[in-house]
């Protein structure tokens, strides 16, 4: 059977997120794969000294970070973790090498920035004919050494114009970009149903008929959602807190005007954007794009706490006309109110965005593996590139 692996790790949600999306796209498909998970965190640590010395995994320092909101100074602290990464080559590939000669896989999915010159000279090292193809989970990259390195013979797969612009102006030649639709969402956000939103919200304790908005900072919530909350005192909100349970606990001892809905961890979070008006929340490229899919306008943040690697995502919901960037929370009443002005024409916008790119990114590794695909040539000739 061919074997597929997806390289993904835990530092923020949206690397294991599109490796478990396309795990399970490939396999409603029915494509006669052997899809493997490859946490690169297990790969390159498998004794898990790591863990066994601080007692927590290695991206649990990253994700603490996220959940309190201190992300200001990861611009400088990405450089050092790269020049570490560079110090380390050899021995990263030595490793990665080892990994892959052992379990022979037919193509490597990178969904990881900052490592994939070691990953791609590990493969070519222990399997020099297999294709090993980066997939880009940020609307953009973040140069040098991000997700798009020089000088090397890979693949890469590209969710916006912008990537692919990025991609050629780093001596990528055209058969080597490949341009999907969008970000690779889970398959329940494509076939999510028409809901009863008056009955859905009832069930929540809120009000029907009430302009709502879902407040979403990614999978491990953040505590400027307090604030924010309290800053929208007669909004209806859905307050989505993913892992992050004192948040979840401390939004629920709040008190308030208007009626609150606060969600802890749930695989089904296209429920709860179906049933809200409006998006609030930061600019992550799986956060806006599931919003969008949902037909949700977006209203986010861009200031000095925004990760580098998601400012673009500010530009491109200007640009797409879907939604409103503020500075800072206290803009938020206004902006609000200039979203619920032209909600009408802002879910015109959004409704006209497609994304397929769940169904496109498989294809394009049929394609990649020499079993040309109707479906992969027909998004190629579309004019993604």
């Amino acid at each position: 059977m061919t074997a597929v692996d997806l390289v993904y790790f835990n530092a923020g949600g949206g690397h294991r997120a599109t490796a478990l999306a396309l795990d399970e796209a490939i396999r409603e498909e029915g494509r006669p794969w052997d899809v493997r998970l490859v946490n690169l965190v297990d790969v390159l640590d498998p004794s898990a000294a790591f863990r066994r010395f601080t007692g927590v995994p290695p991206e649990a320092f990253y994700n603490a970070r996220l959940a309190r909101g201190w992300t200001i100074g990861l611009g400088q602290e990405l450089k050092v973790l790269q020049a570490c990464i560079r110090l380390g080559h050899r021995a990263l590939v030595r490793s990665l090498a080892s990994h892959w000669q052992r379990t022979q896989p037919d193509l490597v999915v990178s969904l990881v920035p900052n490592f994939n010159r070691a990953l791609y000279n590990a493969v070519t090292t222990a399997r020099r004919d297999v294709p090993f193809v980066t997939v880009l989970t940020d609307m953009a990259d973040h140069p040098p050494h991000f997700w798009i390195e020089r000088g090397q013979n890979q693949h890469l797969v590209c969710g916006t114009a912008r990537a692919v612009e990025q991609a050629r102006a780093a001596g990528y030649p055209a058969e080597r970009i490949w341009r999907t639709s969008g970000m690779i969402l889970r398959p329940s956000f494509h076939r999510a149903p028409t809901l009863d939103v008056a009955a859905e919200r009832d069930a929540l304790g809120l009000d029907p008929k009430r302009t709502t908005a879902v407040v979403l900072f990614g999978g491990h919530g953040s505590m400027q959602m307090l604030e924010l909350a309290r800053l929208l005192p007669d909004l209806q909100l859905v307050l989505m807190c993913g892992h992050n349970t004192l948040l979840a606990e401390r939004l629920r001892a709040d008190g308030t005007r208007a009626p609150r809905a606060v969600v802890g961890f749930t695989p089904d979070v296209w429920r709860y954007l179906r049933i809200a008006d409006f998006f609030i929340g930061k600019p992550g490229p799986g956060s806006i794009s599931e919003a969008v899919q949902m037909g949700l306008p977006v209203l986010t943040f861009r200031n000095a706490w925004t990760m580098p690697q998601e400012r673009y995502n500010t530009d491109w919901v200007s640009e797409e006309r879907v939604g409103v960037v503020v500075r800072s929370l206290r803009e938020l009443p206004a902006a609000i109110e200039e979203v619920t002005a032209n909600l009408t024409e802002l879910r015109g916008r959004v409704a006209s965005i497609p994304n397929r790119a769940v169904s496109e990114a498989p294809a394009i590794f049929e394609q990649l593996m020499g079993a040309p695909d109707a479906a992969a040539d027909a998004a190629w000739a579309h004019g993604w590139s």
